[in-house]
This record gives C-alpha cells, sequence and structure tokens, in this order.
C-alpha cells in the first residue's frame, strides 16, 4: 500500500532558512518552533475498500505545549495507549484536498512505539469524509498519480 508524508509541519517553511538551526528543533517524530509552537507526526489512515490495509497519509499535527510535553513523555514507553487523545490541527496538508490546513484532530497514542493515529474531526470535508468512509483502489490510484507525477485525471475536478 503506498503511503505520503511529510517530513515538516508547514509553518517550518515560515522560519527563514538561515534561521532554522537556531528556532527550530526536528526529529522524525517532534517539532518545535521558537519553544513556541509544537507538533507530532502520525498517520492519517484512510480505509481503501475491499483492503485490509489502510492508505496512510504521515501527517503533522499541532498540540498544546502541555500535551506536547505529556507526548514526549511517553515517547518510549511500550504500553502508552490508553493516554489522550490530544486535540490538536493539521499541519501538513495533503495537497490532493481543498482547505485542508489547520483541520480539527484527534492524536490516538498506540502501543510498542507506533506512530499515533490522527482522527480527523468528523465533518463534510473531502478528506474527513474519506477518512470515515473509505476509499476505492480507484482513488487511491488517482491520488498516487497525482503525488508521484503531479498530475490528475481529466475527470478528477478537485
Amino acid at each position: 500500500m503506498p503511503t505520503f508524508g511529510f517530513a515538516y509541519p508547514i509553518q517550518y517553511m515560515d522560519v527563514p532558512e538561515a534561521e532554522r538551526a537556531q528556532r527550530v528543533f526536528l526529529t522524525s517524530d517532534t517539532c518545535v518552533i521558537d519553544d513556541e509552537h509544537f507538533f507530532v507526526r502520525g498517520c492519517l489512515e484512510i480505509p481503501v475498500l475491499g483492503s485490509s490495509e489502510p492508505f496512510v497519509w504521515g501527517v503533522w499535527v499541532s498540540l498544546s505545549e502541555e500535551h506536547f510535553f505529556h507526548f514526549q513523555e511517553l515517547l518510549g514507553v511500550e504500553e502508552r495507549a490508553q493516554h489522550g487523545p490530544f486535540f490538536g490541527w493539521l499541519c501538513s496538508p495533503p495537497r490532493p484536498y481543498p482547505d485542508s490546513l489547520n483541520l480539527k484532530t484527534q492524536v490516538h497514542l498506540r502501543n510498542h512505539g507506533d506512530r499515533p493515529r490522527v482522527e480527523l474531526e468528523p465533518t463534510e470535508h473531502p478528506l474527513a469524509l474519506e477518512q470515515r468512509n473509505g476509499i476505492t483502489v480507484e482513488r487511491l490510484a488517482e491520488i498516487y498519480e497525482l503525488m508521484a507525477h503531479g498530475k490528475r485525471r481529466a475527470r478528477d475536478p478537485r
């Protein structure tokens, strides 16, 4: 199953490149900007109809300072799924979806060091609908074509 992800939250790009070493702390799972903006990386899973495996967007979500530090305390804990969920805002909007920056999310921790699961607020936004209802293999192929080759199919109105 293909997966697409982001190396950093979109706010990272707001920091001038020459200042990033001083202002940004970035790992593969966390990001802190100016000691006041806190982000974690998680998996936004989209069910694929007829498949046991979901399609996964590797996304970044902002958390409050309190929740971020609680999240960090739990990074090395094997059994941590009972903590949370943590409210956050989507900070790495997938390209195929309009206006997805700052969608409301819940970050659900998982056991055994797995990246957390990101659940979108159940709205009528296309990304939230696809997370809730699933997508066809044909829709997955459209997403893959756009992400891998930058092309939209003619019948795709987005």
